[in-house]
């Protein structure tokens, strides 16, 4: 039998952010209760999705040391999964999500989902992007002029 190594992060050939994704009982307290592990190890959170439904919810975030915040939300009882998700630099001015939706079109790539970054002193606003074929996304950012993060960046 033949086993293709996996690919990973570091190997993708694209810089890509790593994104967790937490699901919730839809209770009172329970984001509260999140954050507070997170941040009893300092783990800051950089961007945020929390989409909620009658009975569960799901958090998506962006933190600076997801392999440590997977452990503790493991530890602590949430259940976690990973995924890759781009994060493009906006353009100044007031356009910069259309013509970042605009280029992506132009390369025939979907958009799943999109967030915001929490903001940085030193970097404009920025957008978490998760999209139906990540490598293409990116080449076609990059293309563009677009800045695509990578996760030591954030």
């Amino acid at each position: 039998m033949n086993i293709e190594p996996l690919d990973t992060l570091e190997g993708s050939g694209f810089p890509a952010c790593q994104q967790l994704s937490v699901f919730l009982e839809n209770r009172v307290g329970q984001l509260l209760r999140l954050t507070r592990v997170l941040d009893a190890e300092q783990i800051r959170i950089l961007a945020l999705s929390v989409e909620g439904s009658v009975d569960c919810a799901i958090v998506r975030m962006i933190v600076n040391d997801p392999d440590t915040a997977t452990s503790l939300m493991s530890d602590s009882g949430f259940a976690v999964a990973s995924t890759e998700v781009l994060v493009v630099e906006l353009p100044a001015g007031k356009r910069g999500i259309l013509s970042v939706c605009a280029a992506l079109i132009s390369g025939e790539v979907n958009i799943n989902y999109t967030y915001p970054i929490l903001s940085q002193a030193d970097r404009g606003p920025c957008l978490a992007i998760q999209v139906d074929n990540l490598s293409l996304a990116a080449k076609v950012l990059s293309h563009k002029k677009f800045l695509v993060l990578d996760q030591h960046e954030l």
